[in-house]
């Protein structure tokens, strides 16, 4: 076994799931440091039109990335699969197939975006007054969109190995990185959206180089040369098995939100776009205990399953589940007593704190339900079945979450509350399609079709 390697179908379900989420949690919660740290300088000293900027472009790299994270996810479970099963050969096949797809994703995507960030900009009804901040947020974030994905690819890979503490260590340098460059930026030379987006990018820069010097130092078994950047067609048609409806699933949930800010637009404008940025920047860390959880049982449920052991991906999720209600429930009665104290983290302008409590008291309810949603979403992902999360997010996001945001929002004209009602409302019919589908069992079906290596 490699040094990369921590082989979960063996030892302490609970012990394996708390020591990899763990680490997995405090790289998450450092990563949105990024985005919590841009937002809190830019909203105490570059004011609302950066901050709608910020948030406007960031809601569009977000899309992007996530798009990303779900072809890595599909990666993570065959690589989980591969270790599980004992598949040595699968796993150096597939760590090269999914490092040379998302180097050509990011070249792509870069190109079209900034040809067309304009007419997009246009398109989702940017505020005249944060438009200038909003393109220069997006074009930078374009630019170092390869870094991004980069990062992204490696720390998702690491963790398919079972390593989820690499990754901390090299985030928690470039966030301090980020941090320093921050002040120095936005406080001190005034660049608003520009130097956000520029710190963003030259901390995931950071973050990737990282990476790489030490996967190299410890032998891993890809040794980023150009003539080994190459795609296997039987691991590509895998990694698109697997991670496509994932990607395409991650897609349509971030371009809900977007529906979501082009609405929110519409109802208030500038601060009511700025106050969904710095919610949405709250809500990152609440939400980063749930997505620790939820992707330390896809990752301990790919591992058990690809060994055979079902009862144990079971136990995984159960034990996740339980730990992920506790945190979550806590964050939404902090949430409900002390909104005014939480807005107040990102800047004192009273109409962007009115529109933020507002806001963050409908949409906080999504934190009830979300532990369930995201914990089962990960054993069902342990053993590929990232078709059923897709047609199910295309349900919540599309036919559920935008409707009711328009209709309480915008028809029932409860403005910026209305909105924050479509998120818990579609996680809640989610939640209900995935009872279901646990119920029934189809869930246990292995859709990768890898088996056990007899030795």
């Amino acid at each position: 076994m490699s040094s990369f390697e921590n082989n979960m179908s063996k030892g302490s379900i609970f012990k394996n799931l708390i020591l990899f989420a763990l680490p997995f949690l405090a790289s998450n919660l450092v990563q949105s440091l990024y985005s919590v740290t841009d937002m809190i300088i830019v909203g105490h000293f570059a004011g609302p039109e950066s901050m709608s900027g910020v948030n406007i472009g960031g809601q569009i790299t977000f899309i992007l990335t996530h798009i990303t994270i779900g072809f890595c996810m599909g990666a993570t479970v065959l690589i989980g699969q591969y270790i599980g099963s004992g598949n040595r050969e699968g796993l150096k096949k597939v760590t090269a197939t999914i490092f040379t797809l998302l180097m050509t994703i990011a070249m792509f995507l870069t190109l079209v975006m900034l040809i067309f960030k304009g007419a997009v900009l246009e398109l989702i009804k940017t505020p005249i007054e944060s438009y200038a901040e909003s393109d220069s947020y997006l074009t930078v974030t374009v630019i170092g969109l390869i870094f991004i994905f980069g990062y992204n690819a490696l720390s998702s890979i690491l963790r398919g190995m079972g390593d989820s503490k690499s990754p901390l260590i090299f985030v928690s340098i470039a966030c301090v990185v980020n941090v320093i460059l921050n002040f120095i930026f936005i406080a001190g030379l005034g660049w608003g959206a520009f130097g956000a987006a520029f710190t963003t990018v030259v901390s995931q820069a950071l973050s990737m180089t990282l990476c790489i010097i030490y996967m190299v130092k410890r032998g891993f078994h890809f040794d980023f040369k150009p003539s080994s950047f190459r795609i296997y067609k039987d691991q590509l048609k895998l990694i698109f098995k697997i991670g496509l409806p994932s990607a395409v699933q991650n897609g349509v949930v971030s371009l809900s939100f977007l529906f979501l800010t082009v609405i929110v637009n519409t109802v208030g404008g500038m601060s009511a776009s700025a106050a969904v940025g710095a919610v949405g920047r709250f809500n990152s860390f609440v939400f980063m205990p749930v997505i620790a959880l939820s992707m330390s049982i896809s990752t301990i449920s790919a591992q058990n399953i690809g060994a055979g052991k079902l009862d144990r991906a079971v136990q995984a999720c159960r034990i996740g589940t339980i730990i992920s209600v506790c945190i979550s429930y806590i964050f939404f009665v902090v949430t409900q007593i002390f909104p005014d104290r939480i807005l107040l983290l990102f800047g004192d302008d009273p109409q962007v704190i009115e529109n933020g409590i507002a806001y963050l008291r409908t949409f906080s309810f999504d934190f009830l339900i979300i532990p369930f949603v995201f914990c089962i979403n990960g054993l069902f992902l342990g053993g590929g079945h990232t078709m059923f999360t897709l047609f199910n997010s295309i349900f919540s996001s599309i036919i559920l979450r935008i409707p009711v945001c328009y209709i309480f929002g915008i028809a029932l004209d409860w403005g910026i509350s209305g909105v924050g009602v479509g998120v818990p409302a579609a996680s809640l019919g989610s939640l209900t399609v995935i009872i279901w589908f646990l119920m029934s069992g189809r869930w246990k079906h292995n859709t990768t079709g890898i088996k056990p290596v007899i030795e």
